[in-house]
């Protein structure tokens, strides 16, 4: 239970919760008109049929409001499998499409990363290692996973419109003309001053990777934020495993929407992030505090020539079927069939 002067602020986060628990149908119908909800689109399989150089199986990992038991996601996947001419599975964070779909809010990340972790680690067909794709917040779960296990191994990532340095905002949600729905009103309540207290970081997934510029020095985000343990930001709680297990990764390949409503900075998606203390100086990769003290393996990773950048021209998640494969080609497969000769 939560201190009283604590409820008082958060009536809609309260709500959302004992809907969940109640009346989880509601919860999803909430969801589904929310303008969070980042839906992977369903796209045709493959024509061309693999070479004899088999790729590694596919892990993928979808984004908020979605979830693996939806048609896209589906699609994606089973488009990946006939690709790569090998295994591929979406992991969930949950066991059907109504949990599924709400943990991917009422489940804070370290949890959700630790569920992510066991279902890929009980699968005989990944014991080898696998390549890893993920979309819009599905990508905080392989940036968790290959940092706090990395066993097995991901070898190459493909980060499609990834939330893997956080946001520092959620524009998506304030459509002009429209009332904001409940998720919305939710998150609003606590992703500001509320965010980095113990409630909801151990409740919200958005608050656990939010990352507001002026408020990553102080004491409470350095003590409680996930995503600011993920960074190794407080030198006092620096987690080498971390870093070594970042290393284990063979290649990061890093999509950016050009035209990103929902990550915001949509640089972030290239690892990028706003100077602390502003909301207006972004930062690319190579200036952030992060590559230049290599605080989890970022400038070691790019040193070594493991990070590369793609674009699409768009919005969140909007991309092609055209450019999903060619970069499952680029980065999963061409590799394969090198090492086979």
């Amino acid at each position: 239970s939560l201190p009283a002067d604590v409820l008082h602020f958060i009536p809609n986060l309260q709500n959302l919760t004992r809907l969940a628990d109640a009346s989880p149908e509601t919860v999803m119908a909430e969801i589904a008109r929310s303008p969070l909800r980042a839906m992977a689109p369903e796209i045709p399989e493959p024509e061309e049929v693999p070479n004899s150089a088999q790729a590694l199986p596919t892990v993928t990992a979808h984004g908020m409001g979605d979830s693996c038991f939806e048609p896209g996601m589906a699609s994606i996947t089973r488009g990946i499998a006939k690709k790569t001419g090998s295994y591929a599975r979406c992991v969930p964070t949950a066991g059907n499409i109504i949990t599924d779909t709400i943990d991917g809010f009422l489940k804070n990340m370290d949890s959700s990363v630790e569920y992510f972790a066991a279902k890929i680690r009980s699968d005989p067909e990944l014991k080898g290692g696998f390549n890893a794709v993920g979309f819009s917040q599905g990508n905080s779960l392989i940036r968790g996973y290959i940092q706090k296990y990395n066993d097995p191994p991901v070898h190459s990532f493909l980060s499609v419109h990834g939330t893997v340095m956080g946001v520092s905002q959620l524009p998506g949600c304030f459509e002009q003309g429209k009332p904001l729905g409940l998720i919305c009103k939710a998150l609003a309540e606590v992703l500001g001053d509320l965010a980095y207290l113990p409630f909801a970081q151990s409740l919200l997934f958005q608050a656990d990777y939010y990352r507001e510029p002026q408020k990553v020095s102080s004491s409470a985000y350095l003590k409680r934020s996930q995503i600011g343990h993920w960074n190794n930001e407080d030198p006092k709680s620096a987690n080498t495993t971390y870093k070594a297990n970042f290393g284990k990764t063979q290649k990061f390949a890093m999509v950016k929407a050009l035209q990103d409503s929902m990550v915001y900075p949509n640089e972030g998606e290239w690892w990028g992030s706003f100077a602390d203390g502003s909301y207006t100086e972004v930062l690319p990769m190579k200036q952030t505090k992060f590559y230049r003290e290599d605080l989890f393996g970022l400038k070691t990773a790019d040193e070594a020539g493991k990070i590369h950048y793609e674009t699409t021209p768009g919005d969140h998640l909007q991309f092609t079927a055209a450019e999903l494969y060619g970069w499952v080609q680029k980065y999963f497969m061409d590799e394969a069939a090198m090492l086979i000769v």
